[in-house]
């Protein structure tokens, strides 16, 4: 008897602990927290590790970036032309830096000279924009909301003149940390391309040399999944920065076309900004749409213009040909993911928010469909796929 109640008492263990899916989710959680609350006792220990990592994370990114640009280029040379992948190396750096002199000999000028005469016109332009706005309200048919108009604007002056003596301030009380950027900005363009070069050359061999730390047999499903989370970032940064360099093609060449001034300057923003998924080009669009009214009203139905015909290339042609589905994300969800992860991170939670899902999704789906197979909480849900199956065939 008591043997009887002793199992009794067992089977409804297992039955709403062991094999309960809402126990063993909840018991997930709960050791996550745990583990989350442990490192935060212990931060101190890793604020050394940290700072480490804050201080080798600007090179390494910025050779990441490249090496995803110029791996495939490598790899084609070494497989289909069988050239050393040391040549092609050497070559991709000669062609990078031709590209970086033509560009600070040709671009930068012109660039420069029209954001100098931006800034020395722009008195000019904001006052033809004050006369143009007080010739609006003194509309008569704006007679009943005149007050409130000035009582914005003189609001608005005000925020604007104490945030820019606060910025001025904040400035002068950080010189040190902007002699601390420009000595990483200095360090970074020093060291990158020497990491870039070790990745070209060395790079093929990190998933084999990491698959070996896994377990034996763990080690092919391991060395899939790094190959699609590599996969899955290669895609995404060859695609964003492909896409950015035609935004700014296809203004440059409208914006000249309309003859906008400032157009080169405004397209390399645009191009630049497009970097920031779904938001960065419309933010690049403001200083145009702003030009443009100041211009006269035609230019800023030439402008509207321009924008539509780029976005309409861009979403129907530009874009389905270089990023495809290879996301396979949601515009909803990416949408969602980009406002949550700026006000959790700001213009860095923007940035990396989709590269950064798009690596956590394939690690759970790993990582369940793991636990699906060696779980016996899945089984009736495997026999009736199995069923399925067979009714199928």
């Amino acid at each position: 008897m008591e043997v009887e109640k002793h199992h009794q008492k067992n089977n409804f263990f297992v039955k709403w602990f062991l094999n309960n899916r809402f126990s063993i989710v909840l018991l997930n959680i709960l050791l996550f927290f745990l583990i989350i609350w442990v490192f935060n006792q212990i931060s101190f220990v890793l604020n050394p590790f940290w700072t480490f990592f804050n201080a080798i994370l600007p090179p390494v990114l910025v050779a990441s970036i490249q090496y995803y640009l110029m791996d495939p280029v490598v790899d084609w040379m070494e497989k289909k032309l069988k050239v050393p992948r040391i040549i092609t190396i050497i070559l991709l750096f000669v062609i990078v830096l031709g590209g970086l002199i033509w560009i600070i000999n040709t671009l930068i000028p012109i660039i420069q000279h029209q954001t100098d005469s931006l800034i020395k016109n722009w008195p000019a332009y904001w006052q033809d924009a004050q006369r143009g706005f007080e010739k609006m309200i003194h509309d008569p048919r704006l007679n009943g909301v005149r007050s409130g108009i000035n009582q914005v604007i003189s609001d608005a002056q005000t925020k604007m003149f104490k945030t820019g003596q606060d910025s001025f301030n904040l400035a002068l009380s950080n010189l040190s940390s902007a002699v601390n950027v420009i000595t990483m900005i200095f360090m970074t363009l020093l060291t990158a391309p020497f990491v870039l070069f070790f990745m070209l050359k060395d790079g093929h061999r990190l998933n084999p040399y990491v698959t070996k730390f896994a377990p034996q047999k763990l080690q092919p499903s391991f060395s899939s999944l790094l190959s699609d989370i590599n996969g899955a970032v290669a895609s995404y940064i060859r695609g964003q920065i492909t896409v950015a360099f035609w935004v700014g093609v296809m203004f440059a060449i409208g914006y000249s076309v309309i003859g906008l001034n400032y157009g080169i300057t405004l397209a390399v923003l645009a191009g630049v900004l497009n970097m920031i998924p779904y938001f960065g080009t419309f933010i690049a669009f403001i200083p145009a749409i702003i030009l443009g009214l100041i211009s006269s009203p035609m230019m800023l139905v030439k402008v509207l213009i321009v924008f539509a015909i780029e976005q309409t290339l861009e979403g129907r042609v530009i874009s389905p040909l270089v990023m495809g589905n290879k996301m396979n994300m949601n515009p909803v969800t990416t949408i969602l993911l980009l406002i949550g992860a700026s006000a959790v991170a700001g213009l860095w939670g923007v940035i990396f928010a989709i590269p950064v899902y798009a690596v956590i999704k394939i690690i759970v789906t790993r990582l369940f469909n793991y636990y699906r197979k060696i779980s016996t909480l899945y089984d009736e849900i495997s026999e009736s796929d199995d069923a399925n199956l067979k009714s199928k065939e």
